[in-house]
């Protein structure tokens, strides 16, 4: 694919949660690929979508709990397959799952996910989709019910069906997600994965028996209510997201609902927890 693009680098401080969230916006505006950097995100958009006022819409640029600092520049030439190689390594998930792109060699794990990768969140790079994965090898999911909520690229989902799952909701609120989520489970050949466009108001008249959320700690405390309503009385709900110093809050959110902490993991200083009705 070459065509005419519009590149804008990013740098974004603190890092995160602002890169996932600066690229959420800047999906939103019509920017198509994104590539995660050290010192926040390169995106790009074809020239025939960009115009002057592209990012007078973007919140976070406005925020003062974020420094965000940009330049751009026309491209009139991008391999996107060398751009994915050079940013893009495959991941190995404690020697049984490993996550690469088409791209790459196969390899002889139990699990193989294969994820075009078109931004780095959700393809088991960054900590909290590390940890929900490890979350999702030592849980049984053998024809259980699963909402993977938020699903990014559906890795998540795309590893709870090969772990068993016998029906799987995977939902997000931004239309590319949507798309390239539909792309990976064709991609691995699923068969009970559905994915829909939208929020947690699509939860009103659904039961899982677990619910899998990889969002951030907003959202997951604002949203908290609708998972509980829609999971069984013996369900099971993962998430993360959120960084250590707000494990405590989403603790006591979970119990004053009637959820049970289990266990948590850490990673950076990122956490995925799990937690059980009462």
């Amino acid at each position: 694919m070459s065509q005419i693009y519009i590149g804008y680098d990013f740098k974004v401080n603190p890092l995160q949660p602002g890169t996932e969230i600066l690229i959420a916006e800047l999906g939103y505006a019509g920017f198509e690929s994104f590539v995660e950097t050290e010192e926040g995100v390169t995106a790009y958009i074809q020239k025939d979508d960009w115009n002057d006022h592209i990012l007078k819409d973007i919140n976070i640029l406005n925020s003062d709990e974020f420094k965000i600092e940009y330049t751009f520049s026309e491209i009139e030439q991008i391999n996107w397959n060398s751009e994915w190689e050079k940013n893009f390594d495959p991941i190995e998930v404690d020697g049984k799952c490993t996550v690469r792109a088409p791209f790459h060699p196969a390899k002889n794990f139990e699990y193989e996910i294969v994820i075009e990768p078109k931004m780095s969140f959700g393809t088991g790079h960054h900590e909290t989709t590390f940890m929900m994965l490890q979350f999702i090898l030592e849980n049984d999911f053998k024809n259980k019910t699963v909402l993977d909520m938020g699903c990014g690229t559906a890795v998540l989902a795309i590893l709870t069906e090969m772990r068993g799952a016998s029906k799987l909701d995977a939902i997000d609120i931004d239309e590319w997600c949507f798309e390239n989520s539909m792309e990976n489970i064709q991609r691995n050949d699923c068969k009970n994965i559905s994915v829909y466009l939208g929020d947690a108001s699509l939860l009103s008249d659904r039961e899982y028996d677990v619910i899998i959320a990889n969002i951030n700690r907003n959202i997951l405390l604002n949203d908290m209510q609708a998972y509980m309503e829609s999971l069984n009385d013996v369900g099971e709900l993962y998430l993360s997201g959120f960084y250590l110093e707000d494990l405590p809050i989403i603790t006591e959110t979970c119990n004053n609902l009637g959820f049970t902490f289990v266990e948590n993991k850490e990673k950076n200083n990122w956490v995925a927890a799990k937690f059980i009705i009462s």
